[in-house]
């Protein structure tokens, strides 16, 4: 059941062209493209918004529950991903196709509107929009943790115990491997493939640049550090682990020997996203049940950053999508799901 309602930020801090859901369900993930929000529960219903005005478009369920949730970038399909295998909605027809695999799924990443990377189980398998197997690869030490294309499409980058394991197009043995020992709990990579980045079980990022191999470790955090996330210039990556969330400058050589930004406020960050367009905004929400937004580049390396603007949510923060430059959904752990617009 979901229940809507208009929802303003406090005075000064944001506009009240927003809206709210409150839902039966504790929100895992959201997704957003081309107008459209999606919120999939932890119990495994997913609603699909309007993302203006929202209205609710669609309200389907998958057996198991779920993990994460990503629209194709023109919008045309949803993948799902959960304990129990995977699914993908199709906005057009409403049409929901489910995929029992009886493994893990963590992560599904799409390369254009019709070629979409799945994790399953120790494996990734790469499918068509419409249900058919393009490919898998061969099985990493451990169940894959997280996923991402890079280099056009050409290779994925599998996160799992030890390490970043590469893998070509239609090749079942990796074509590289970056090592680490340890535990990799999420993988980022820089739109140019020039650095490939994980955050871990043992409270640490470790950083490679790909075209030599070359490593950094960024030790240290209190938390184990489960969000990470390159902005869309490539410049600026952000991670959680600590009660500020910590910003790093690759400009040029990267970040070795720099100092990072800090943005304090919250008693621990639990998710992060960058503003579309690469201008350095960040939204963050934290576990007392802020929300914030940060312009990085208004703070000086080392120092702590003001937020320009915070609101509080219902409950501890869950998820986090902008839906473009202005708006910013936010779900919390109550099930409530806040759409905001701010001027920054």
């Amino acid at each position: 059941m979901t229940a809507l309602s208009r929802a303003g930020g406090a005075p000064g801090t944001a506009h009240a062209t927003s809206w709210q859901a409150f839902l039966d369900d504790a929100p895992v993930a959201l997704a957003a493209a081309r107008g459209l929000l999606a919120v999939a529960g932890a119990g495994g219903r997913c609603h699909v918004y309007d993302a203006e005005r929202g209205e609710s478009v669609a309200t389907f369920a998958v057996d198991g529950g779920l993990l994460d949730v990503t629209f194709s970038p023109g919008g045309s399909h949803l993948a799902l991903v959960g304990p129990a295998g995977h699914a993908v909605w199709h906005a057009r027809d409403g049409r929901l196709e489910v995929t029992e695999t009886g493994e893990w799924s963590a992560r599904a990443r799409w390369f254009g509107d019709d070629r979409l990377a799945v994790a399953t189980g120790r494996r990734v398998t790469v499918r068509s929009a419409g249900g058919v197997g393009l490919w898998s690869t061969g099985p990493a030490p451990s169940t894959v943790t997280d996923l991402r294309w890079f280099r056009q499409g050409r290779e994925i980058a599998v996160a799992a115990y030890n390490g970043v394991y590469r893998y070509g197009r239609h090749q079942s043995a990796p074509v590289g491997y970056f090592p680490y020992a340890g535990s990799h709990l999420c993988v980022a990579v820089s739109s140019n493939a020039r650095w490939i980045c994980t955050g871990n079980q043992d409270r640490s990022v470790h950083i490679w640049r790909t075209r030599d191999g070359n490593e950094l470790e960024m030790a240290g955090f209190p938390d184990k550090v489960t969000r990470i996330a390159f902005d869309d210039g490539d410049r600026w990556f952000a991670t959680n682990g600590a009660p500020e969330a910590t910003v790093w400058d690759f400009a040029g050589k990267g970040p070795s020997g720099r100092s990072p930004r800090l943005l304090p406020g919250h008693r621990s960050v639990t998710a992060l996203a960058w503003r579309p367009g690469g201008a350095g905004v960040l939204a963050t929400t934290g576990s007392e049940g802020d929300l914030a937004v940060w312009r990085v580049e208004s703070g000086s390396p080392g120092r702590p950053t003001n937020p320009l603007r915070t609101i509080g949510l219902d409950g501890p923060g869950a998820a986090l999508r902008w839906l473009d430059a202005r708006h910013v959904a936010a779900a919390d752990r109550t099930g409530s799901v806040r759409v905001v617009a701010f001027d920054v």
